[in-house]
């Protein structure tokens, strides 16, 4: 077994890997750029090695770089994690001719399947029922439409090096394959130095399900179940699940047995992913493999008690598999929910900057349920522009998929991130979804239901009237604390109502509460009373409620009339008053926002890469006006009606902040 190994890569990966290498008693190498000197990988690992600036590709896929780092620090074997060099033979062959062994699979299955082009072509001639596309390399934008309207309307475009949905554009028509084969190529070049792109028939409503596949050295291949990765947003996926709510035992058996078949074609060993798009007649299609680990393993190894990392470290010391086909259950069912630092109120755009707070739910493995957070930030890092977004993966486990969703739905209500725009209300709705909750996806689900974007969740009146019940209860724990206070400066401590409006989501509920503290009763005007006991202390950012038998956990933020009440999705600005102060505020006018509709406005902070218009241009609802860069996606900003540019303020090349002015109209 390796003494040391390195890990070519950084965030939650290089985290997860270390956690494994630690528990085997192996020790561990860091690499960082400049925009990661305070990370929390490097914080982890026994050592660390500078190797650049925050660019990747000055940086973490800069092979000499890294071997230079392997050098320095006599690093027995390295692990690739997933993006980055993992996918690069060249980087497997530099590795091999020093002598140290790659934790991934051979040089030779990493060039068959790794590249999407040459495996299409592998898997078509093995017999593996393939999607219809064009595999040869694409010249020019001309000859993409072409192509396009052979195939057949709607296209994917697809980096032929990508994964992580980068480099990759639903086309469908001309003009979409004209804008989206450029930006491909620009994604594939800057994330993975390849700018190579192919096209092949997009599959409407298709289910994305792939098959965990784990082999040895010694000819050994078995499959671990599938994942259902259909909930994706921009082809990247957000939520994932094992095993599907949808496949049979024969339909999952053929599956399994078919990507085993594709693995053992190219002498496969490690940890590797096929993925398939199934369709509603659970025909199934080969898209392709992934010769590395997959982002959304947790929920595999939650439901097999398999540690992949462990056995991707097993099988590069040459050990064999210690178990067989026949040997593996599926027990229980795991949910994953990925963490991003993205804003689904400003169309899931990337948000930067520093977490002021970030207090994950507390882990735990019980036999009846587990909570699992792989992380790669702590409270007081900062979130870059330079990488992906992506910051955490929670996952849960129970013994059923109804009781997995509670759980997940629990563990993100105590998720406490702040400072940085994120997708946890979004993640939220998605658990309580009742077409999520019927196991009814597809890759559509996302656009399906939420068409015109994310702006938070309606609670129904039941869950609303509970959180006006737990918003009353904690007002008049403030109120009582602060009459103390007074009381105490003034030797008279002032008499504290007990009668209420709660005003919240467009709705008031005139409450009066008995007894009150820890536990109280909240009665409603219609005489129903809440049994309310709260943990909760003025400060607290997280309420801890039971009503009525069922647990909440709210997050808090106290206001002058109230209190910001983030709960289930929704973002709830909730004053609590006196009957006369509620009566005086009725009368009170509506401040109206700023009129910023002649303007286009930077909706998340980034570096201008295109304008595409100049001042006096008349502009048509859906031209495309600029392209913004972060976190290596390119963003298309388009004009949402006609109208004529008057000013632009930025040019290609500037990085902008939220809300900055690009450009403005007569």
């Amino acid at each position: 077994m390796f003494d040391k190994i390195l890990i070519a890569n950084r965030g939650e990966i290089a985290c997860r890997v270390i956690k494994t290498a630690r528990k085997m008693g192996i020790r561990t190498v860091a690499v960082y750029s400049d925009a990661d000197k305070d990370a929390l990988h490097v914080r982890m690992a026994d050592e660390a090695v500078h190797i650049g600036p925050p660019q990747a590709n000055q940086s973490y896929i800069v092979i000499d770089k890294i071997m230079a780092a392997i050098k320095a620090t006599g690093a027995q074997a390295v692990h690739p994690g997933y993006g980055f060099l993992s996918e690069r033979a060249e980087f497997a062959q530099a590795l091999a001719a020093a002598g140290v062994e790659f934790i991934g699979p051979p040089v030779g299955a990493i060039e068959a399947m790794g590249d999407k082009i040459t495996s299409k072509k592998l898997a078509a001639e093995a017999g593996v029922s393939t999607v219809p596309g064009y595999m040869g390399l694409i010249g020019d934008a001309d000859e993409a439409v072409k192509i396009s309207r052979e195939i057949g309307y709607p296209v994917m475009i697809k980096a032929s090096a990508g994964g992580g949905g980068k480099g990759m554009r639903i086309a469908w028509n001309d003009q979409e394959v004209v804008e989206g084969f450029q930006s491909s190529k620009n994604e594939a070049a800057s994330s993975f130095g390849d700018d190579r792109i192919f096209i092949e028939k997009f599959v409407t409503s298709p289910r994305h399900i792939e098959i965990q596949v784990l082999g040895d050295k010694h000819g050994n291949c078995l499959y671990l179940g599938e994942r259902e990765c259909s909930i994706q947003r921009r082809n990247q996926k957000v939520i994932e699940e094992a095993p599907s709510p949808f496949l049979d035992p024969e339909t999952r058996k053929a599956m399994g047995e078919q990507a085993v078949a594709l693995a053992k074609a190219v002498d496969y060993c490690s940890a590797g992913t096929v993925e398939f798009i199934v369709d509603g007649e659970k025909n199934f299609y080969f898209l392709e493999m992934n010769t590395r680990l997959q982002v959304e393993h947790p929920v595999t190894e939650l439901i097999t008690r398999i540690d992949l990392v462990e056995q991707m470290i097993r099988v590069a010391a040459g050990e064999k598999l210690a178990f067989g086909q026949e040997d593996i259950d599926l027990d229980g069912w795991a949910i994953e929910s990925r963490l991003y630092a993205e804003d689904p109120y400003r169309n899931f755009l990337p948000s930067i900057g520093r977490l002021t707070r970030y207090r994950p739910p507390e882990e735990h493995s019980h036999l009846t349920s587990v909570v699992r957070n792989d992380t790669g930030v702590y409270e007081g890092g900062e979130i870059s522009m330079y990488y992906d977004p992506m910051i955490a993966k929670l996952c849960t486990w129970a013994p059923d998929r109804e009781r997995a969703i509670e759980a997940m739905r629990d563990a993100v209500d105590a998720f406490e991130v702040e400072g940085i725009g994120h997708n946890l209300p979004f993640l939220s709705a998605v658990m309580d979804h009742p077409r999520f909750i019927e196991g009814r996806l597809t890759t559509a689900f996302i656009a399906d239901e939420f068409p015109d974007g994310f702006s938070g969740v309606t609670l129904p009146g039941s869950t609303l009237r509970r959180v006006a019940a737990v918003a009353a209860a904690m007002k008049l724990i403030v109120e009582r604390r602060a009459a103390r206070i007074s009381g105490t400066m003034s030797n008279h401590e002032r008499a504290v109502g007990t009668r209420w409006v709660v005003s919240a989501q467009g709705e008031e509920f005139d409450v009066a509460i008995e007894n009150g503290g820890e536990e109280a009763t909240v009665r409603f005007a219609d005489d129903e009373g809440l049994g309310v006991r709260l943990d909760w202390t003025p400060g607290d950012t997280v309420a801890r409620a039971n009503i009525g038998g069922d647990a909440m956990a709210l997050k808090v933020e106290l206001r002058t009339e109230g209190f910001r009440i983030r709960y289930r999705g929704s973002d709830l600005d909730v004053k609590v008053r006196t009957p006369r102060a509620a009566e005086l505020a009725r009368l009170m006018p509506e401040k109206l926002p700023p009129d910023t509709s002649k303007m286009l406005l930077c909706p998340m902070p980034g570096v201008v890469v295109k304008i595409n218009v100049a001042e006096g241009d008349e502009v048509q609802d859906g031209q495309a006006l600029c392209t913004v860069e972060a976190m290596k996606m390119e963003n298309v900003l388009r004009a949402e009606r006609k109208a004529k540019v008057s000013k632009i303020n930025a040019k290609p090349g500037q990085s902008l902040a939220v809300d900055e002015v690009i450009m403005e109209f007569e």
